[in-house]
């Protein structure tokens, strides 16, 4: 089967506006271009396929049966082409922002401090879209997604927004600061979120309260940070859990920190999207603002590592 080549576009481009305007004259100035260039195009054209596209009179042009046939399909085919690219250049809701997060960043963190933003850009209309999978782009109805994760998602742009560190919590009434704390610990409740990203956690934790292995903590196993931090709050037992969400907790002694190690996560705050998106005006508006607010989250960390006497980091392979 002979393989059929396309005319060069370029040459194409030059027909369909000198097609459109019956005019050599308003196709280059559309295009920018020599009136003599559009006409080596449409020459380089008929020459390509063979055929005669315009009837060339002293003033004027006109497309001949075969030029008829062959505009039609050159329209439409840019018509497309260019829905394409604006498809995914342009943004189809300027005034609505939608933005996906897992529900424990969106309750404990993102909620209370959305309102500055909505301050800032009251044009915009938010929509907070909770979830502990990574929503689908594909319909064009998402905007913007925070994540927490490794940051490689297909086809799409991720850009790290902070790093995770992992600490050892519960409640200040359940550890009484003047008697030995382990002896205290080895009676509490182990809370374990059965996330992914927390996995090597718990050995550590278990292996800080206890010398023998064989006397664990109970167990409740949680599948989301927000009711975790919940049933700390009402002193059900001691946790890992990621420190952006209970610093602030922490600050107000709600909970406590019983014991000086921490752990860097695996698993970090991103923002996801498709490249294109990342060129919304307002994702860049949001972007740039979210990036501000989570500096807050570092500067806490800083202090809170700095003010921690005796605070060791701890990788979860090595043996204690």
């Amino acid at each position: 089967m002979t393989h059929f080549r396309l005319p060069p576009l370029k040459s194409l481009l030059a027909f369909r506006h000198a097609a459109k305007s019956l005019s050599f004259k308003e196709a280059s100035e559309h295009l920018n271009v020599t009136q003599a260039a559009i006409s080596q195009q449409i020459k380089t054209l008929e020459y390509t396929l063979d055929m005669t596209l315009f009837e060339r009179q002293t003033r004027q042009v006109s497309l001949t049966v075969e030029g008829e046939q062959l505009y039609q399909y050159v329209e439409q085919a840019f018509d497309l082409l260019e829905q394409g690219v604006r498809t995914i250049v342009e943004d189809p809701n300027p005034n609505r922002l939608a933005i996906s997060t897992l529900p424990s960043f969106a309750s404990r963190w993102l909620v209370s401090r959305i309102g500055t933003f909505q301050a800032i850009e009251q044009s915009l209309n938010l929509y907070l879209i909770p979830g502990l999978q990574i929503a689908s782009f594909q319909d064009q109805e998402l905007d913007i997604s925070v994540r927490f994760g490794q940051g490689s998602y297909n086809d799409l742009k991720s850009e790290l927004l902070f790093e995770e560190f992992l600490i050892p919590i519960c409640h200040p009434s359940l550890i009484d600061q003047n008697l030995p704390i382990k002896p205290q610990l080895a009676k509490l409740q182990i809370i374990e979120d059965s996330g992914p990203d927390m996995t090597a956690t718990w050995s550590v934790l278990q292996q800080h309260i206890v010398d023998d292995t064989r006397k664990l903590p109970s167990h409740l196993k949680v599948s989301d940070a927000t009711i975790l931090i919940e049933a700390l709050l009402s002193g059900q037992g001691i946790s890992m859990i990621r420190f952006s969400l209970v610093y602030d907790l922490i600050k107000k002694g709600q909970l406590i920190s019983p014991l000086p190690f921490y752990m860097k996560s695996t698993y970090h705050f991103y923002l996801v999207a498709p490249p294109s998106h990342f060129k919304y005006e307002k994702v860049q508006k949001f972007r740039n603002w979210l990036k501000n607010e989570v500096k807050e989250i570092q500067t806490s960390w800083e202090e809170y590592r700095d003010q921690t006497e005796g605070l060791k980091l701890i990788d979860s392979t090595e043996k204690h």
